[in-house]
């Protein structure tokens, strides 16, 4: 076995070895609880309509006019 610059790294490769291992190890973690973050935030019910519930929306929706009250009344009835 031959040692020193034409055989092996020596020590040096040892050390930078273990330290891109840790490195390499890190990334991996990290990756993995960033993808996991971002499935569970695009599975959670988004409010796009400024935080309103459902009922707030048709409560809002017959006080325009936009909804008859048998309509009104039957989107009560479901959101319940």
């Amino acid at each position: 076995m031959m040692w020193g610059p034409s055989g092996s790294f020596g020590w040096g490769g040892m050390i930078f070895g273990g330290i891109f291992m840790i490195l390499f190890w890190v990334a991996a973690i990290a990756l993995t609880v960033w993808v996991v973050r971002l499935i569970i935030r695009h599975d959670q019910p988004r409010h796009e309509a400024g935080g309103q519930s459902p009922l707030d929306i048709a409560k809002a929706r017959y006080a325009r006019g936009e909804i008859t009250k048998e309509q009104f009344e039957q989107l009560k009835r479901d959101l319940m």
